[in-house]
């Protein structure tokens, strides 16, 4: 068997160089390398000495065949959590930042998680999230993103959205980014401002499972030819689901269970991953 491993570097030194071609044959690429190499890795040791991501590609997963990338929402593609910066209007981020680091963490149950901090958004003005949308969340569009997923369209590649978090959100990311389906939560607006309650059904970890297998018979994959990301608990099903996990500066538990980690790189590191063989 011959593994593929990707270092996700620019630009490695002689030294360093010759290290890896020890291992198997390095092959240079513009922004990354490849290292095609007989025997496993032990990826931790080599991230930690070369400062870098470094991931071995699954041996089942083809990258060729890749028809479908599927991700979470706060803290993958944007580097917030959308329900802490709405607390934040109401002067509660810290209350809530705390209950979705716990849940996050898998510490808590995540319906019940979202229902109790959703509940601590009662009376919010709608307009507040238009302006939460403006100011905190398009700025947070994470690094490479809208970059990477125009190349992701360029390759006929179906990208969607999945996340714990609002339709208010998904639908506005929708008009600006090339995302092709998204699924999310829907919050429950009387008279301009949130009730505090949350509709049924909550995009729970065995709802993002459910729409990755979902999209992949619409689109004829083997969920092997799928790619998911996320960064918590919330994702781990899916990442196990997928012919490639992620884990994007993920929570401890969900770089347990990935595939792949992308700790220090951004989302270009996406389409270093999948530009091989």
């Amino acid at each position: 068997m011959i593994y593929q491993t990707v270092i996700h570097r620019t630009r490695l030194s002689s030294g360093q160089r010759q290290y890896f071609q020890a291992l198997g044959q390095l092959q240079s690429h513009f922004h990354h390398y490849c290292l095609r190499h007989p025997q496993p890795l032990g990826l931790e040791p080599l991230r930690q000495r070369f400062q870098c991501d470094i991931n071995t590609l699954p041996p089942a997963f083809d990258p060729r065949k890749v028809r479908l990338v599927v991700s979470d929402l706060d803290s993958t593609l944007i580097a917030i959590e959308t329900i802490d910066e709405l607390a934040a209007e109401l002067g509660l981020k810290p209350q809530v930042a705390a209950i979705t680091e716990r849940a996050m963490a898998g510490e808590l149950d995540f319906a019940a998680a979202l229902r109790e901090r959703v509940a601590l958004l009662e009376g919010l003005p709608v307009a507040r999230l238009e302006q939460v949308f403006e100011t905190r969340m398009k700025p947070a569009i994470q690094p490479g993103a809208p970059e990477t997923l125009a190349w992701l369209k360029q390759r006929g590649i179906t990208f969607a959205l999945v996340s714990g978090g609002f339709t208010f959100f998904t639908e506005r990311l929708q008009k600006i980014l090339p995302i092709d389906h998204a699924r999310a939560c829907r919050l429950e607006i009387r008279h301009g401002r949130l009730t505090g309650r949350v509709l049924e059904p909550i995009v729970d970890k065995d709802a993002k499972v459910a729409f990755l297998l979902e999209l992949a018979r619409k689109l004829a994959l083997d969920p092997m030819e799928t790619v998911a990301m996320g960064d918590g608990a919330n994702d781990v099903p899916m990442l196990q689901t997928a012919g490639l996990g992620i884990a994007y500066h993920g929570h401890a538990i969900a770089r347990q269970h990935a595939d792949a980690c992308i700790d220090r790189g951004d989302w270009r590191a996406l389409r270093q991953l999948l530009e091989h063989p």
